[in-house]
């Protein structure tokens, strides 16, 4: 049997007792104190998660909104830069592989797959995007991916340090279901962050992608 992936956070989890079990390939907190008292933290106040094990993939090239609007049930042409959008990749009789999120940026397209999934959908749009004019990067081991989720989301993102004012109202002010970009200082480095917002707990939230080494 393969070792578990770990995410960036790994040491953090276990130095602060989280409940370490294997979810889809990765060695991850299924809790700290309590599913209950977890729950409730997220449905009235706030919660973080480590969500490092979802697959990210990038695609770029001309060919990238076709390559996507091929594989996805929802349209993909449709969509405006910083939009976000759910929907569903199937095989070729109908029956469902994985359940998506589509990235639309300024000068690419993201897909954020669930992390039991990843591989095989990697090997999927591997096949699925021949003929298109695009390339298909796995940013998954590369970088981490942490979710703040809560009715306080708001409230907590405004105390965010290592972003400019201009970065910290762009995220604040940051539509459903869209997406945007900006930087990060970090150890006297600039760092991009990509921050979204589609609160998928039910609850609103963000969702923040950035590199391994800043998670």
């Amino acid at each position: 049997m393969p070792d578990l992936l770990r995410t960036p956070l790994f040491d953090w989890h276990v130095a602060h007792g989280g409940r370490m079990v294997g979810f889809g390939g990765w060695d991850m907190p299924v809790q700290y104190q309590g599913i209950v008292e977890e729950h409730h933290a997220v449905r009235r106040s706030v919660g973080l998660f480590d969500i490092s094990h979802m697959g990210r993939f990038t695609i770029r090239g001309p060919g990238a909104i076709a390559a996507l609007d091929h594989v996805v049930t929802s349209s993909v042409a449709t969509l405006k830069p910083q939009q976000v959008r759910y929907g569903l990749v199937c095989r070729e009789d109908g029956g469902i592989l994985d359940d998506v999120l589509v990235y639309h940026g300024s000068h690419e397209m993201g897909l954020v797959v669930n992390a039991s999934n990843r591989q095989k959908i990697w090997d999927w749009l591997q096949t699925q995007f021949q003929g298109f004019d695009c390339s298909l990067t796995d940013e998954t081991p590369a970088t981490a991916m942490i979710a703040l989720q809560g009715p306080r989301s708001v409230e907590v993102a405004q105390a965010l340090t290592g972003i400019s004012q201009t970065d910290k109202a762009a995220l604040l002010a940051l539509g459903y279901y869209r997406h945007t970009t900006c930087t990060i200082s970090f150890r006297g480095h600039t760092l991009p962050l990509q921050i979204s917002r589609t609160g998928y707990t039910g609850e609103d939230g963000y969702e923040f992608v950035c590199p391994q080494e800043a998670a």
